[in-house]
């Protein structure tokens, strides 16, 4: 049998290298032309927001942020998205990591059943809960109010919080637990003090996967409100579309306000959120 040079296997993995690498350039560069082109469009105006196809204007301005935050009505609305995304946010990583070790280590009655109903509340759409919300929040008289909707947020993403913190926690080796049980830990302590800083990564994926998702709710928000002054700040972004009309550097220098503290927030937690997906990857692996 014939061995091949090493020159071979040299050149093979040259090549298999630069295909992998030009297909995940060619990924990225798919999903940033979209966030370039938005940032690009608004800086220009609406004359030559189709004309001009380049991504550096030839003339930049940057009044159409000034002009979108003040005609948007930005402020308020930005406001009430960072009061909600940090509620619901901090509200599900309590819930959620509380239940989830529950599930994980204690034995009680109807722990299967419960879990169960939790995967299955997974499989519902959002807007298919619509109806149900609405009659509820009218019967609570909370409709209307900030903390309706905060409740509604905190429903839509606990179940997947839970079957992520639950799945991590099933893995967690049980030794440290003991250690510190022996140190005189009690139940909450172990989910405070060791449960909870070996699931940082996972936390990390469930802070980001919720954030981005009460930040860029709309629907919702219009069945639970009816005040503008409630609204988030999604909703501020429809000034800008007319019936005929649409100020699109406007409604690009809105998005991009929009899309930037999210932005922000994936770079700031860049680490853990990739922590959080490789070690969710090699549990269901």
């Amino acid at each position: 049998m014939r061995i091949k040079p090493a020159l071979y296997y040299n050149i093979k993995k040259v090549f298999l290298n630069s295909l992998i690498h030009l297909f995940l350039i060619s990924v990225a560069i798919t999903c940033l032309y979209p966030l370039l082109w938005m940032a690009s469009a608004s800086l220009k105006t609406q004359d030559v927001i189709f004309q001009d196809i380049s991504l550096i204007p030839r003339y930049f301005h940057f009044e159409n942020y000034a002009n979108a935050w003040r005609q948007g009505g930005f402020g308020q609305n930005f406001i009430n998205s960072i009061i909600y995304t940090i509620c619901v946010v901090f509200f599900i990583v309590i819930i959620a990591s509380l239940a989830a070790y529950a599930f994980s280590r204690f034995k009680f009655r109807g722990r299967t059943l419960l879990f169960i109903m939790f995967l299955a509340a997974m499989m519902i759409p959002v807007p298919g809960s619509f109806v149900a919300l609405y009659v509820l929040l009218n019967k609570l008289h909370l409709r209307n109010t900030p903390i309706g909707y905060i409740l509604c947020m905190v429903n839509v993403g606990l179940s997947t919080s839970i079957f992520l913190l639950k799945t991590f926690f099933d893995k967690m080796p049980r030794e440290l637990e003991d250690a510190a049980r022996i140190d005189g830990c009690s139940k909450l302590g172990l989910w405070w003090h060791v449960a909870l800083p070996l699931a940082r990564p996972v936390l990390a994926v469930v802070v980001i996967f919720n954030a981005l998702n009460v930040w860029n709710e709309y629907i919702l928000a219009l069945i639970v409100f009816d005040s503008r002054k409630y609204m988030p700040l999604q909703v501020a972004l429809q000034t800008f579309q007319g019936e005929f009309v649409t100020n699109y550097p406007l409604l690009m220098a809105g998005l991009t306000i929009t899309a930037l503290p999210i932005i922000l927030a994936y770079l700031l937690m860049q680490k853990h959120i990739v922590k959080g997906v490789t070690s969710s990857s090699a549990i269901f692996g």
